[in-house]
This record gives structure tokens, sequence and C-alpha cells, in this order.
């Protein structure tokens, strides 16, 4: 008897958002179309030209970032499920990463795709005034152990904002502390230092003036109990209760994005292989360095969702 495969899907959030994502799809796919068409009427403006034409430094804006990403992610998934003659294979959990929560929670049936944008854009415009009143910043340390990069948020007040590998963390904070980690870091031999270009510092104590906003907005949208786990960010563990997906919606900007330790609990339950949905390939990266024999596929343009058939054609 064949073991069945375990498969997860998961979603990339603001970072891999990119001008022209989610054309081709709205070109090619009907279900695609239907996802761009369904999120523009939500809004009540059209975001899809946002996504395909720009420009750059609106579509950067987080109020436009976050709902975009959510709205290709979820174009890339559902035209990948309707292909006529293949079947995405099902999942057995999803997650996402920071804004790609969006995603999953759509993904597992916890929400309407309209009212999921219409969350996220809230929570776009919430982050970024947060960042107007407590200003800070984020920054991309690679190649450096955890446990240094903890020292270094010791000395310097900076926070772990992301854990996305074991070679891959980003901390937060006001400038200042930013610039002070950045040349301790340099001092602890960290090779490759990228600041994060966002309005603030996301998943940090500074995101902290948007809970109350975020726990008013959570409270006016409906929430039905998953048909599929969604493995939260900010502990790492399966969700299945309606009230701890709206306490992590909550929580999650004010607080760390564990991505490592999310992958190695899927991990750990059977997963084996890994479709990220959405555009670019940061997760796929992400999780090839925390596990190198996972098997990963992207769903993020009409070429890739055309390929899925590989999958099946390769007996898994």
């Amino acid at each position: 008897m064949v073991e069945e495969v375990k498969v997860a899907y998961v979603f990339p959030g603001q970072e891999s958002r990119q001008v022209g994502m989610g054309l081709d799809l709205y070109v090619h796919y009907n279900a695609a179309r239907e996802v761009f068409d369904e999120v523009d009427k939500a809004l009540g403006f059209p975001l899809s030209r946002l996504c395909f034409e720009g420009p750059e430094e609106d579509l950067a804006q987080t109020i436009n970032a976050q709902s975009a990403v959510l709205a290709v992610d979820v174009a890339c998934l559902r035209a990948a499920e309707n292909i006529t003659d293949f079947t995405l294979p099902a999942a057995t959990m999803v997650a996402g990463h920071g804004a790609g929560e969006y995603a999953a929670l759509v993904a597992s049936g916890i929400m309407k795709l309209g009212d999921a944008v219409r969350l996220i854009r809230e929570r776009g415009r919430l982050m970024n005034e947060a960042g107007r009143r407590r200003p800070g910043g984020m920054l991309t340390i690679m190649d450096v152990d955890r446990d240094i990069i903890e020292g270094i948020c010791i000395t310097t007040g900076v926070e772990i904002a992301n854990i996305n590998s074991p070679d891959n963390i980003v901390v937060a904070g006001d400038e200042q502390k930013l610039a002070k980690a950045r040349r301790l870091a340099q001092v602890k031999g960290a090779r490759r230092m990228v600041p994060v270009k966002v309005s603030g510092a996301f998943h940090s104590s500074l995101m902290e003036p948007a809970l109350e906003g975020m726990i008013n907005a959570v409270s006016q949208f409906k929430f039905e109990a998953p048909t599929i786990p969604v493995v939260a960010n900010v502990t790492a563990q399966p969700m299945n209760i309606v009230e701890a997906i709206k306490e992590e919606l909550i929580s999650q900007i004010a607080h760390c994005v564990k991505w490592q330790q999310s992958i190695e609990a899927m991990l750990a339950r059977g997963i084996t292989t890994f479709f990220e949905v959405g555009p670019g390939d940061v997760l796929t990266k992400y999780i090839k360095n925390i596990s190198p024999g996972a098997l990963t596929y992207n769903i993020s343009n009409a070429q890739s969702t055309s390929e899925i058939v590989r999958w099946r054609k390769g007996g898994r």
C-alpha cells in the first residue's frame, strides 16, 4: 500500500509583491479573473489594476500591498484548483507568512474572500498609522545564529520580528536602535543585512497602537470553523477554533512571525510536500533552508500553474 503524501499550502505575504503580479493569471484563467473582479468589487476600486500596472510606489504602500498580495495568492490557488484536466492535491494544513495568513484563512474556509480583503486592508491602514505614531523599521540579518541575534536584541533594544529560517532572521525597532543592531551584527560576523521595505516596525511592540483598532475590525466579520487547520504565525501551532484564529489575527501584527517553527511543526505532523501559492518563491527558499529534503512546488503565475501536473505525473 502506497503511503499517502501529506501536503501543505503556504502563502507569501507583503514582501512578495511586484508590479505585474497576477496579470497572466487574469488573462489565462477565468477562476483567477473572478477573484480579481470580486476583490475590486469588495473594495470599491480597481486593486487589480494596481497589481497589474503599478506604479510601484502606490503598490508598495502598506494599505495596498497586503490586500494586493492576498488577491494574487487566492487567484493562484483558484486557477490551480480549476485546471480541467488536473486536480490540485488536497492540503492537510495551510499557513501564510504575515499578511499571507489571510489567504490561508480563505483557503481553509474560515473567511470569504470579500471579507478577508476588506479586513486585511484595514489591517494595512492600522499598521501604517501605527508606524507613523511610533516610527521604526525592519532589518534582515543573514548567516548569524539566532542566539547571537537574541543577544543583539538584548543589547540594543530591537526585537525579533520574523524567524524565517536558520540563516534569515528579521529584527525590528526604531531607527536608532536598528543602527546599533546593524553595527553590532557586523561585529558578530553578519555578512549580509538588508533593510525591509515596509512603513514601520511590523510584528514588534511598536505596532501596539494598532491593536485596539484591530480588535474592533476583527469583531465586524464572520468567521467559520476551518475545514483545514491553519498553522499560526505567533504560536506555530495548528488552529481549529474560531476564537483562537481571531486572537491570532489581532496579536500577530505586534508579535514575531515564527515561520521556521511553523514549517517544523508541519514537518513533525507528517507534511512532506509544500506548495507555495502566490507571487515569487521566497517561502520555498526558506523551506529548503529549514528542511532540504522537503518537496516544494510553486504556483506563482500562469506558467507555473500549468506545470503543476508534474506533481501527479511524478507519481506523488
